[in-house]
């Protein structure tokens, strides 16, 4: 099970994506998703990594207490990270964010946009080899970094 981290109240809660492995099954997809949506716990980014025999599902949630809390419930297996979450203006920012990191030296392991997003701004979560120095770097250029927080309804 993963661990839960302890923050003070307040705090910046980096955004928390669920790798859920998942057999190649019809309807497999469906069923994570109506399983959410009955619990009223609404899918922000979405991305699958696609093999023969199994899938890697990169979802996240709005609410990842209670996502964490399903996925177990329901035996999926599955893996918890913390990914950097930029919020975007415009496909330009893009751009931005990759230059940002190029100058620092932070490898970009992969990259996928949020599906919804309050206030209808656009948003990518990336995941990335140093998260704090990556953050630090997309900040001083001017980008806004959100976090778990920005995107609960």
């Amino acid at each position: 099970m993963p661990n839960e981290v302890m923050r003070r109240p307040g705090a910046f809660r980096p955004v928390i994506q669920f790798s859920i492995h998942a057999d190649n099954k019809v309807g497999r997809l469906n069923q994570i998703i109506g399983l959410f949506s009955v619990h009223e716990v609404h899918i922000m980014a979405l991305s699958i990594l696609d093999t023969t025999d199994s899938s890697i599902i990169r979802i996240i949630v709005d609410y990842p207490e209670e996502a964490q809390k399903l996925l177990i419930e329901h035996q999926f297996s599955f893996v918890q990270s913390e990914l950097l979450a930029v919020e975007l203006a415009s496909e330009a920012d893009i751009k931005k964010v990759t230059s940002a990191l190029v100058q620092a030296e932070i490898n970009i392991h992969y990259t996928y946009p949020f599906v919804a997003r309050p206030n209808d701004r656009s948003a990518l979560a990336i995941s990335l080899e140093d998260n704090d120095l990556a953050a630090e770097t997309i900040s001083l250029h001017q980008l806004k970094i959100i976090g778990q927080d920005d995107i609960a309804r």
